[in-house]
């Protein structure tokens, strides 16, 4: 059994060392991005989208050139496990997604998904043997064709130099910095 070019038992550690834990969303991940990878045209160049924020896209950088840092891996969090990968001129592509009448006969995974018992009563020992055992059986495929305008990749513009903080930031957010107008995550910053 493979997940890309990795040997299961050598994914799962990839997942260790990558995530931080073993992620049953990751491993299902992986096994929906291989399945993906299986399904576009050798040596093209494509893009992803996740539509969920959680495990995916860990998944689709672990398995493919496509990262959020290079701007080939898109996240639009539709609350939806179910990742695609497009050509990323012409926009066709395969999406994959994780299907609920496949996963009813997977019954730790399906508990586990919809969060159907808390999670330390899961059995996390059979929730991983399930999830390798399903592989990608618990998954579905559709070809798809990305819309024209979501196929361009936005450029980053001119930088300013925000006149409160002192720090550069796109000047296409104004004439402050997000974080000086009011859009700060943080309480306070010292510098030390």
């Amino acid at each position: 059994m493979k997940i890309g070019t990795y040997s299961y038992e050598e994914f799962v550690q990839v997942v260790k060392s990558f995530h931080g834990n073993l992620a049953p969303g990751l491993l299902i991940g992986g096994f929906m991005v291989d399945l993906a990878l299986k399904n576009v045209p050798e040596g093209e160049f494509f893009d992803s989208i996740c539509e969920t924020q959680v495990c995916l896209p860990d998944a689709v950088q672990l398995l493919t050139p496509c990262t959020i840092g290079n701007g080939w891996l898109k996240v639009f969090d539709f609350g939806k496990f179910a990742v695609t990968l497009y050509e990323k001129y012409s926009g066709e592509g395969v999406r994959v997604y994780l299907d609920i009448e496949k996963l009813k006969n997977w019954p730790e995974v399906n508990s586990w998904f919809f969060k159907l018992k808390p999670k330390k009563e899961q059995d996390s020992d059979l929730l991983m043997k399930q999830i390798k055992e399903a592989g990608d059986s618990i998954l579905s495929m559709q070809r798809v064709k990305v819309e024209p305008e979501k196929l361009t990749r936005k450029k980053g513009g001119a930088s300013s130099t925000c006149p409160v903080c002192g720090e550069a930031y796109p000047a296409k957010h104004g004439d402050k910095c997000r974080n000086c107008a009011g859009e700060s995550p943080y309480i306070s910053i010292n510098n030390f």
